[in-house]
């Protein structure tokens, strides 16, 4: 069956006070363990107040009380930005603290004024560090000291101060062994990032806002890196995701996604325009008329949105493009002024559309193992 899973970046409008938009997400964490989410993901930025969740493990940490299910994922923690000492102890403490509801997610970073502010700007140093970072993570927890780490990026020892019987010189371990499943997230068509994770075993996260041909891309090309390194690859371990908004009727919808100030409209702005400055343009001449037109058309492509049966029928018709997947990965956007229509279409996925959807997947599966 498919699972369904919440990501949130969260992106919200700078404007709206922080507090207010930090309860609307830890309230929508605890419906959908209510609702039987197996997953909630947060991500990590530090430099936007339009995604203004720093640490997803100090969100995550204030949900482990008030959820019982419900499994954390970091969306993702980017290592460049972190020393790997410090990721590997928070990672290890929040495990124990939530008895092992913790996917470890990891990337290089997304947000270009982040890269700046901590002297990351270079894409591939970036991908190197992670790289480098998360192997010594892995180290930290697997090895005992004494050990001497001289990498490029990070320079790490252990040798002398270390006394076992007092436990000094030691670092803790995650509660999951040996340690947390790690996740990555997969952007590019034909990603050497999905070859790597397959390789590796880590899970592979497909984002929202990709186009499906190159969603489509991403398992066979986990499943090759797999297979090189002799590894099964099950796409129950993919994760995929949409936003997805289910409507009284598809009018509905539709007066949403036309909406120039709409949610989808200032959400795909924001991407849209960030995407230009992370990819080297730093005019601040902005044609904001022209940016809410390309949004409302990129909302238009990737957003499902409509009736329940709509809803349906285009997940469906996604699923067959990009083939099988394990969760379904459903976007926590901005509730401003429809919060009640947020949560009634979170609970519609999980009671109604979602188990039609899932009959259906294990249908094709089921004929897949006949023939």
């Amino acid at each position: 069956m498919v699972s369904l899973g919440l990501f949130l970046m969260p992106l919200h409008p700078p404007a709206r006070d922080l507090t207010t938009v930090l309860e609307e997400d830890r309230d929508l964490v605890k419906l959908a363990d209510r609702l039987g989410y197996a997953e909630a993901w947060m991500g990590e930025h530090y430099t936007s107040t339009g995604e203004p969740v720093t640490s997803p493990l100090l969100f995550n940490a204030s949900l482990i009380a008030e959820t019982e299910r419900i499994v954390f994922g970091t969306g993702v923690i980017s290592l460049p930005q972190q020393h790997p000492v410090v990721v590997a102890g928070h990672v290890a403490l929040f495990d124990h603290l939530s008895k092992g509801r913790t996917i470890f997610g990891i990337g290089s970073g997304g947000l270009s004024c982040d890269w700046e502010i901590f002297g990351n700007l270079d894409g591939r140093k970036r991908g190197m560090a992670m790289v480098e970072s998360i192997e010594l993570i892995l180290k930290l927890w697997t090895e005992d000291p004494p050990f001497r780490h001289d990498g490029t990026h990070f320079q790490v020892s252990l040798e002398d101060r270390i006394i076992p019987e007092l436990g000094v010189g030691r670092l803790i371990r995650p509660y999951q062994k040996p340690y947390p499943p790690i996740a990555v997230s997969l952007r590019s068509a034909n990603s050497y990032t999905a070859t790597e994770a397959g390789r590796r075993g880590w899970i592979p996260v497909s984002g929202n806002f990709i186009p499906a041909a190159d969603i489509a891309t991403h398992w066979p090309t986990y499943v090759a890196g797999a297979e090189a390194a002799g590894r099964h690859a099950d796409p129950s371990l993919w994760r995929v995701g949409r936003s997805v908004l289910v409507t009284d009727s598809d009018a509905q919808a539709e007066d949403i996604l036309a909406d120039p100030d709409g949610v989808f409209t200032r959400y795909y702005t924001y991407l849209n325009v960030h995407g230009r400055m992370a990819g080297g343009d730093l005019s601040k001449d902005i044609d904001w008329p022209a940016a809410r037109a390309g949004a409302e058309k990129t909302a238009r492509e990737f957003v499902i949105a409509g009736s329940a049966a709509t809803v349906l029928d285009r997940l469906v018709a996604f699923r067959d493009e990009i083939g099988d997947f394990g969760t379904l990965m459903v976007t926590g956007h901005d509730m401003e002024g429809m919060h009640d229509m947020w949560m009634r279409s979170f609970a519609r996925l999980a009671e109604d559309v979602g188990p039609k959807l899932s009959r259906y997947m294990d249908g094709l599966r089921s004929s897949a193992a006949a023939d």
